[in-house]
């Protein structure tokens, strides 16, 4: 099975995508899920949304695709991180 592509967003793809991206990456290796991650601005997911198979935002999407979309605040926040990992986990194991 090829490795699953993650795309982390904010607004400007930088600070809070950054923080994310580096708590999954260190999910997905605690838990043997192997992905490639890339990281963007919100913007970019109309181009480009498609061509993974998970998008985690920080801020609101307002371009339509079909890749499932997680809220990554959580994260963040550390409030109900464990039920967006898990279902991380569960989109990148399918």
């Amino acid at each position: 099975m090829a490795k699953k592509k993650v795309l982390f967003v904010c607004a400007t793809g930088v600070a809070t995508s950054t923080v994310v991206e580096e708590k999954v990456i260190e999910y997905c290796k605690e838990h043997g899920i192997e992905a490639d991650f890339d990281q963007r601005n919100v913007a970019s997911i109309g181009q480009i949304g498609e061509d993974f198979d998970l998008i985690v935002s920080t801020c609101q999407v307002t371009s339509q695709v079909s890749t499932p979309i997680v809220n990554g605040l959580p994260i963040l926040t550390g409030f109900g991180d464990a039920a967006v990992y898990a279902k991380i986990a569960e989109i990148l194991t399918a």
